[in-house]
């Protein structure tokens, strides 16, 4: 087996030591860990009563007794129940966001992680040995350590840790798959293997046998675990935050990577539609850290100072805005967890009121003395608002007090408006009446604006409507995908005793081996060699003993008496020929026979607004169940890792209400309805 595999120190209960791969530990009794086993048990449920309901509507469909319709109809609104509650228990799954989050005492403002995708357990066992048999002309039993290791690694990628060392375990098996794409998946045969994995908004499972889902969902899985890291650093330290942010930039950047590579994907959580709200939920999170970061230390009670934080918590709540209206489009609203969407309404109220906050403290708390730079204040307030009001100069502003008065107590009202809003939308999500971290950092936020408007209250100013302009955002540091770069897993062929991959795979078909003796005429074989690995025979001489014995020009010359020489070049064959005695020795050929690289189209099945993307194949199909439907295999470039980015400065003073407080976060809303299959249905191609 591999030495990848570690000590995890965990006695068996027969006292042996147990083995695992490193980056992965399933016997971890993690929070995390016993969310993905719930998630497993939901999807087994799940499957159990779509299989069941697909019978139900089978013979719905088939009968005519009235009895028998009436009894389907009851059974078939039964399941249909089981399937809502089963999806407001996996909805309330993606909703734990307490799991996720940092460990800390003091508690920030909880971000949102994606959960892991499930899978099925693959044998690659028979189905390799087989293939390996029949198109390579080899012993597929020699291959068993092969195999295993390959299985191994699939396996161990099911239970990845939380940090570097499980993305790159995800990343290796990632960057094996092209490797195993092209030695075992035959564009003109099936392989008869079946790739099971569960949407994770749904619990949908999606059920193919090429390789195009199997990327996918370890990609989305990468996306997840950085969305996971993410949620996990400590936010209250700049090196915490800085992590953070670089990795929801990179689960961005695989999403944008997938959403682009992976464009017909039949799986409910990777549309184009899902992943393009997720690519901007995770920039909108990593955005928020930055603005954490710049405010981490405190803020400086200067003009300029104010602004700038102003005009970077309008951008925070400016990309939450943009993620809500996401959620809310009528192909996902009913899917998305009802926590998420309340956090990103929560957060652009919360946010955009923080910005008319610190406007108003700029506006109430400074004014512009012979010291201050009159030029540079007119300029950073020019540019607070798209239009002033009429009337209204930022000089004026800034040297009138009754003008920044005015100005800024609309803005304090403003604010306080807004953390009421975000308070009120908090209080509609149910059951949150025990989880009190966000309320009380919202509350403290409220607080904050009700004293600040308290310090220059005038009874007889309540007559005074003005409403305070939209602030302008900005930042100095926007948050932007991490664009793959290099490769930084490197990964050796599972199957490199096969031979070279240009020659030797699942495209190409050869004649079986061929053995033959080949003597020397004069000190001459009768043909030449060329190529890297394998060599090849050119400039046959037809009248030579070897053509004679059927050597042909282009044969890839495989063996040289006992040795395997596949990986060979010219000069190590040459080598080995230079020593034939008079006897002769003998080589093994093979001989590149046409082919045709046609393949069967397939087809994906969807169902109301919802892809039926187990296409009734997982409905219908048994494990010992192998009667493949045809599938286009697509290939896909390989994928690159990525790179960080760094450096924000911060000031100190006035700080950002935070809660020392440690608590969970469970979420719950109503449960949606579940897409009958008997829908009108749709095809795609993968």
């Amino acid at each position: 087996m591999t030495d990848a595999l570690i000590p995890n120190g965990i006695d068996d209960s027969g006292g042996n030591l147990s083995y695992f791969r490193k980056g992965s530990n399933p016997l971890a009794q993690t929070g995390r860990s016993k969310l993905q086993k719930e998630r497993a048990v939901l999807n087994q449920q799940i499957i159990k009563q779509m299989r069941i309901r697909a019978g139900a509507e089978n013979l719905l469909k088939a009968t005519s007794n009235s009895k028998v319709k009436e009894m389907v109809l009851l059974e078939l609104s039964y399941i249909n129940s089981n399937l809502q509650l089963l999806m407001g228990q996996l909805e309330a799954l993606n909703s734990s966001v307490d799991v996720y989050q940092s460990t800390q005492e003091t508690i920030n403002i909880p971000l949102i992680a994606l959960g892991l995708k499930e899978t099925k357990e693959v044998d690659f066992s028979t189905p390799f040995k087989d293939f390996i048999m029949d198109h390579y002309n080899e012993d597929g039993k020699k291959f068993e350590d092969e195999i295993a290791d390959l299985m191994d690694l699939r396996e161990a990628c099911r239970t990845p840790s939380r940090s570097e060392a499980g993305v790159e375990l995800l990343e290796k098996y990632y960057n094996h798959l092209p490797l195993i794409e092209n030695r075992f998946f035959s564009p003109t045969r099936q392989t008869g293997i079946f790739f099971t994995w569960y949407d994770s908004f749904t619990g949908v499972p999606v059920c193919q046998q090429n390789l195009s889902l199997e990327k996918a969902s370890i990609l989305f899985n990468m996306a997840a675990l950085f969305s996971q890291i993410g949620t996990r650093c400590n936010r209250q330290a700049t090196a915490g935050l800085e992590e953070a942010s670089s990795s929801f930039q990179k689960a961005a950047g695989i999403l944008n990577y997938l959403k682009e590579t992976f464009t017909h994907t039949p799986s409910y959580d990777m549309s184009p539609a899902m992943l393009s709200m997720l690519i901007r939920l995770m920039l909108a999170q990593a955005q928020e850290c930055l603005f954490e970061k710049s405010v981490l230390r405190g803020t400086m009670k200067k003009f300029n100072a104010m602004i700038k934080v102003a005009q970077e918590a309008a951008k925070v709540a400016e990309v939450y805005d943009q993620v809500h209206q996401g959620m809310i489009q009528t192909q996902l609203k009913d899917n998305v967890p009802l926590f998420w969407s309340t956090m990103t309404q929560v957060k652009t109220n919360h946010y955009n009121s923080m910005a008319h906050y610190f406007v108003a403290v700029a506006l109430l708390d400074h004014q512009l003395g012979p010291r201050d730079d009159e030029d540079h204040q007119e300029k950073t307030f020019s540019q607070v608002y798209d239009q002033f009001p009429e009337g209204w100069t930022p000089l004026d502003v800034l040297k009138q007090t009754e003008l920044r008065e005015r100005l800024g107590k609309a803005h304090i009202r403003k604010a306080t408006v807004g953390h009421e809003e975000a308070l009120r939308i908090f209080d509609m999500c149910p059951n949150l009446n025990n989880h009190d971290v966000l309320r009380e950092i919202l509350k403290t936020s409220h607080h904050h604006s009700l004293d600040k408007y308290s310090e220059f209250e005038n009874e007889e100013e309540f007559t005074d409507y003005m409403e305070a302009p939209n602030v302008l955002s900005k930042t100095e540091r926007k948050a932007e995908m991490e664009i793959p770069s290099t490769s930084k897993v490197k990964v050796k062929d599972f199957f490199h005793r096969l031979g070279p991959l240009t020659v030797f795979s699942a495209k190409q078909h050869w004649s079986p081996p061929r053995t033959m003796r080949i003597c020397h005429e004069d000190r001459d074989l009768g043909f030449t060699l060329k190529g890297g690995a394998p060599v090849q025979v050119v400039s046959l001489d037809p009248l030579s003993l070897a053509a004679r014995d059927g050597l042909k020009e282009g044969d890839y010359i495989i063996a040289v008496g006992e040795t395997e020489c596949k990986w060979m070049s010219v000069t190590e064959v040459m080598r080995l020929l230079k020593d034939v005695d008079e006897e002769g020795i003998d080589i093994q050929v093979v001989t590149m026979m046409d082919t045709n690289t046609s393949m069967p189209a397939k087809s994906a099945t969807f169902s109301g607004n919802l892809p039926k993307t187990y296409s009734m194949i997982c409905l219908a199909h048994d494990d010992e169940d192998k009667n493949p439907k045809s599938r286009k295999v697509t290939k896909k470039s390989s994928f690159l890792s990525w790179g960080l980015k760094n450096k924000m400065k911060s000031t100190s003073t006035i700080s950002l209400p935070t809660a020392d407080y440690s608590g969970g976060f469970p979420w719950n809303k109503h449960l949606p309805s579940f897409p009958s299959s008997s829908a009108y249905n749709s095809e795609s191609l993968f």
